[in-house]
């Protein structure tokens, strides 16, 4: 197919109007709604024959997102997209201002594997919102979902104003060379820099989704029961393959044996067994091998266990953790849970804070002052507090990362922000306004000027 001649259409679709009309934008979230919740078995079989994600899964973390997030736009569509009232200096009166929130234009969407239906779709549905057409690349990873993302959407909205584009490297190549008004990639900071270089060839605005080193703190004050519950399932949820899972634990020394029991007794009763509907596979060998050479057996507490034929890793403990180990040298984005320990909170915040600024940060404790020093002193895209991963789940709030972890943010308002630029308008009312700003200029001129700016 020629990216290009569809481009080129997408532009001449978004230049007619053809997205502007909120009753349109409206009818198209709709239209995706009833989409997605009249395939939901289909959609469910497809994640289920590409990494073995069961329905429940599919739902929790990949369609139930989509459905939020398309009846919050829906919402309050109305309220984002109209003119709002902005306040006028003193140096521009008489005269209002106003912003108005204008479609950023033809939108390219590249999605990742790991949660293919998500992270495809609710960037589509906030760039809908407002009012952008798009071109959307779900990962090849993923074929199933891949496939079935590509004729559920192309046979229902037309080429000029949605349309998915299947394929590689190669496709993504493509379509990286071409003049979008904007690129949305999720995927891995390696290859966020790729787009991020391509992108600034065309002068081309990005919103990068990455990942990075997403630390948890346990402090001996915290409910170490309720840590270990939390812990464990957001760091084993799609088998570690979530970009703000856990990546690491630093756990205050005196409590460490203690958690360490309570996080085997946890796993033990989550039941991720090979082949479980509560636990998913790792997506390819090449990500399975991957994984398996950060593992260091001597230091393995729990688990270790693995079926390449079923691309099955065991939920994995390591104790004895240090910066060192090649474990701690990347994001793991797997089912392998590094324990470091900390006597005190501050220097493990500062050794944290030495690396890359991390997706999320975590903290389980019930110290106030534990918890606002973690939120002040480390960077990072957003967290929780006695909590993990919930924090996304939320399309009231951004969510972004920050630095090696991302560029920009999306999910609700942010969302429609992110493929809207603000255009800020001064209206004149009047034909009078005071001389001085013209020349010729006199002295008195420029004291009236630096008392009014």
């Amino acid at each position: 197919m020629e990216y290009s001649e569809l481009l080129d259409s997408q532009k001449r679709f978004f230049n007619s109007g053809g997205t502007r009309d909120l009753k349109s934008r409206k009818a198209a979230l709709k239209k995706l709604m009833n989409i997605l919740k009249s395939n939901e078995a289909r959609l469910s079989e497809a994640v289920m024959a590409d990494f073995g994600k069961s329905a429940f899964d599919a739902y929790a973390t990949e369609l139930g997102l989509i459905y939020s997030e398309i009846k919050f736009q829906m919402r309050h569509l109305r309220g984002f997209a109209r003119p709002h009232r902005a306040k006028t200096n003193l140096a521009n009166m008489p005269g209002r201002f106003f912003t108005v929130a204008e479609p950023f234009g033809c939108i390219l969407i590249i999605g990742a594997w790991n949660y293919p239906y998500q992270l495809t779709l609710v960037p589509l549905v906030d760039a809908i919102a407002a009012g952008c057409t798009c071109m959307l690349k779900p990962s090849e990873m993923a074929p199933a979902a891949s496939k079935l993302l590509a004729e559920l959407l192309n046979s229902n909205f037309s080429s000029e104003y949605i349309f998915v584009a299947e394929g590689g490297a190669d496709v993504a190549s493509s379509l990286f060379s071409l003049r979008f008004d904007k690129i949305f990639f999720t995927g891995s900071p390696r290859v966020g820099k790729i787009v991020y270089e391509a992108a600034a060839k065309n002068m081309t605005p990005v919103t990068l989704e990455l990942g990075g080193k997403s630390p948890v703190f346990v402090t001996a004050d915290a409910n170490l029961e309720d840590a270990a519950k939390r812990i464990v399932w957001g760091k084993f949820l799609n088998a570690g393959q979530t970009c703000v899972a856990p990546d690491y634990v630093y756990v205050e020394e005196s409590i460490l044996p203690q958690f360490i029991s309570l996080l085997k007794a946890q796993i033990s009763f989550n039941k991720y067994e090979d082949g479980s509907e509560n636990y998913a596979r790792i997506i390819d060998r090449r990500h399975f091998d991957r994984i398996l050479a950060l593992i260091d057996p001597s230091k393995v507490v729990y688990g270790g266990s693995t079926n390449a034929d079923t691309l099955y890793i065991e939920p994995t403990v390591m104790s004895g953790v240090d910066w060192d180990d090649k474990v701690m040298k990347e994001e793991i984005f797997g089912p392998v849970l590094p324990l470091l320990t900390f006597r005190n909170l501050d220097e493990a915040i500062s050794e944290a804070a030495k690396r890359d600024k991390p997706l999320a940060a975590y903290i389980f404790t019930s110290s106030k002052r534990k918890q606002e020093a973690m939120i002040r002193r480390l960077s990072f895209g957003g967290g929780c507090v006695n909590e993990v991963v919930m924090h996304l789940a939320n399309e009231n709030v951004p969510f972004g990362g920050v630095g090696a972890s991302g560029i920009g943010s999306y999910h609700g308002r942010a969302g429609f922000d992110c493929f809207s630029h603000v255009k800020s308008i001064l209206l004149k009312r009047s034909l009078f306004e005071p001389g001085f700003k013209y020349p010729p200029y006199t002295k008195r001129h420029f004291c009236i000027i630096r008392r009014l700016l």
